[in-house]
């Protein structure tokens, strides 16, 4: 989260392109009030508070909206995400391009803040000094680039999209500073990427890679964008260029994740115990542990699982991956109270639509009184990020269609799994679009694509089970028994509710044999 400002005072007007004002003033005008970790605070209790504050702040927002958006669903839903987003962009700071008012020198290329502190320490506190350097310093436009990037990171890692248009103003004020510099080119691709929008994070690190082939990375958001546009044979070439030129954690993460599509699993797992042994910053050791324990949990190995997510969370208690991997083990364990208390906490910080769809399910599996209610809370709640993310330039139809097919509106689910299918084939859309077309009664049609989204050897149970469920729709009853069996046996607690349906169905398939 981004340093507010006073409560008391105005938020920052967003500085525009095409302002008049120089450099200097607009960059004091962006920051006004923001000194941060908050306003008038000067050491790290008054920072937490801060971003405690707007942290509670913006839950309750989604939250607010979450139940109008119950009230008046989709005729108002659009309102509601514009008020949503004004309520997380409150007193947030807006630093954005101010055109020249003469002509200026650029700072030199090697930015005076080092992109490696976004890695080093607290982000919050890595942007408040980004923020300070580039009021005195508003022609450096690496630290522009790096604020962009900052940016990204900040929303992706806390679930907030309204910091995304904030890193296009940044990254455009760097450009506009210095055209196509690396630094800004590598945040373009990682802000694209960020918003779903791959083929434009492929022609951002490609042509990073152009002038510079062993940019990290360049390297990884191209490894990044062709997997996401499931163009799988070029991505794991991608990712052996990638090992030759710049081997090290972000690559090798990278790497591992591409043998995983493919069914790899053991070489994933010992690229990724590679990675954990050489990591040493905090968040490194939490990024790869965490993989590691996604990695665990895929093949139904919970205790291994716990094991890694404790790990990760050694390194950084507050790591969200981690939090939401151990409660998700922990429910398929059968330790449903601290698994729901551990969804709970997540939800309660990071309001996403993975966190929130799991803690309704898991909701609607205890069966207590009020859970149904609760559950329905939680899916409401989604529909509301979704709405912000839109409003916020982010394409959501995949998160769409995962959440509505089984908990929202199955038309709206299968409009947006056939926009993301139109955009990019990949295992992911292929499940989705499938288990969309077979919620709507298009079961036929759904085959092709289920079958498609097993094909690579990814070994994943959902998939298996929204196949065997299909296939059983279209009276395939032994291809059925088939892909139920390795769906429970590869991780029999892959799903709250998905799991149960899959037992039920094929011990009905079982008795009629």
């Amino acid at each position: 989260m981004s340093p507010r400002t006073n409560d008391n005072e105005p938020a920052a007007r967003p500085v525009d392109a095409d302002d008049d004002t120089g450099d200097a003033e607009a960059v004091s005008r962006a920051t006004a009030g923001a000194e941060a970790p908050g306003a008038g605070a000067t050491g790290a209790d008054e920072g937490e508070a801060a971003t405690g504050a707007r942290t509670d702040e913006r839950v309750e927002a989604v939250r607010r909206v979450g139940a109008a958006g119950r009230r008046w669903r989709a005729a108002r839903l659009a309102t509601c995400a514009a008020l949503l987003a004004v309520a997380m962009t409150g007193g947030a700071i807006a630093l954005g391009a101010a055109r020249d008012g003469a002509p200026a020198s650029v700072a030199a290329a090697s930015s005076a803040v080092d992109p490696a502190l976004l890695t080093s320490g607290s982000l919050d506190a890595s942007i408040a000094a980004l923020q300070s350097h580039l009021r005195s310093q508003p022609k450096d436009y690496g630290s522009w680039a790096t604020l962009g990037l900052a940016y990204v990171e900040q929303a992706r890692t806390k679930g907030d999209p309204s910091r995304y248009p904030q890193a296009d103003k940044a990254l455009q004020r760097s450009m506009t500073l210095s055209p196509d510099n690396e630094q800004a080119l590598c945040g373009r691709a990682a802000l694209a990427a960020a918003r779903h929008d791959f083929k434009g994070a492929l022609t951002y690190a490609d042509k990073v890679l152009k002038e510079n082939p062993y940019s990290e990375r360049a390297l990884s958001s191209r490894i990044d964008a062709l997997v996401e546009l499931g163009r799988y044979d070029e991505a794991s070439k991608a990712a052996d260029t990638a090992d030759e030129r710049r081997p090290g954690v972000p690559v090798f993460t990278r790497y591992a994740y591409v043998r995983e599509l493919r069914g790899q699993v053991g070489a994933a797992r010992q690229v990724l115990e590679q990675a954990l042994a050489g990591a040493t910053s905090k968040g490194d050791i939490a990024y790869v542990a965490a993989q590691l324990g996604q990695l665990a949990w895929n093949q139904g190995d919970y205790k291994t699982a716990l094991t890694y997510y404790a790990r990760a969370l050694a390194a950084d208690e507050n790591y969200l991956p981690a939090l939401e991997g151990r409660a998700r083990a922990q429910a398929a364990s059968g330790d449903r109270a601290d698994a729901v208390k551990g969804m709970e906490l997540v939800v309660s910080r990071y309001p996403l639509p993975g966190p929130l769809v799991e803690l309704g399910e898991l909701y609607e599996a205890r069966g207590a009184e009020g859970d149904k209610a609760k559950a329905g809370d939680q899916y409401a709640l989604v529909d509301a990020w979704i709405a912000l993310a839109r409003a916020n330039g982010v394409n959501a139809d995949l998160d769409t269609a995962l959440a509505a097919a089984d908990h929202g509106d199955k038309t709206e689910a299968l409009r947006a799994a056939r926009a993301e299918w139109a955009r990019r084939h990949t295992v992911h859309t292929a499940d989705a679009l499938a288990w969309a077309l077979h919620v709507n009664g298009h079961d036929q049609e759904a085959l092709p694509y289920a079958r498609r989204a097993t094909a690579t050897g990814y070994r994943n149970a959902s998939f298996r089970y929204h196949r065997g469920m299909i296939e059983l729709a279209t009276g395939h009853k032994k291809d059925a028994r088939a892909s139920l069996r390795a769906a429970l046996k590869l991780n029999p607690g892959f799903s709250p509710l998905g799991a149960a349906k899959a037992r039920t169905a094929l011990k009905t398939l079982e008795a009629a044999k």
